[in-house]
């Protein structure tokens, strides 16, 4: 089995008395993701032991999805599932649009200036509200993070391949 599974979400605790389980969403697509009859992967990423599960119903709630997994109706039967991951197979994923990406694809990039100056390696990814902000781990002695907004006038390109994303500087970046 060499599929390539990618973590779309954490239980971080069990909800009501009827088996529902929030999960802390690490998708951009957690509508998708966590639609009823979707089929996830439950891993205990500490002893390896897994399951197949499929999703009966979700709802978003605060920063959570309250999910319902088929087969689980009480909080007895999901209590030990907490701290688990759920996973969906590379196979299972939305194909993207010019100019989307995948989180795995874009975290570990490194980052350079139009000019070819090196940037730093990005870290993380922000959602704060219109556009999404890439976190730019900068070079030793270079100082604070850099914030790059994923907008057209920023992004020159992006080789998901190479893993390199040039950037244009606008003033103020930096």
């Amino acid at each position: 089995m060499n599929e390539k599974w990618f973590t779309v979400g954490k239980v971080v605790n069990t909800h009501g008395i009827r088996g529902e389980l929030k999960i802390l969403s690490q998708t951009d697509f957690a509508e998708v993701r966590f639609a009823a009859g979707s089929k996830l992967l439950m891993l205990n990423e500490e002893s390896g032991a897994s399951m197949e599960v499929k999703v009966i119903s979700s709802r978003a709630n605060k920063n959570v999805y309250i999910l319902k997994l088929e087969g689980f109706t009480d909080i007895n039967q999901v209590e030990k599932y907490k701290g688990w991951v759920l996973k969906v197979s590379e196979d299972k994923q939305l194909e993207l649009d010019e100019g989307e990406y995948y989180y795995h694809e874009i975290i570990g990039c490194r980052v350079i200036s139009e000019e070819g100056e090196e940037l730093g390696v990005i870290s993380e990814i922000l959602s704060p509200g219109a556009n999404d902000v890439w976190v730019v781990d900068r070079p030793k002695g270079s100082g604070k993070q850099l914030l790059l907004p994923v907008i057209d006038d920023v992004l020159i390109n992006v080789d998901k391949k190479e893993k390199i994303v040039t950037v244009h500087l606008m003033e103020g970046l930096i």
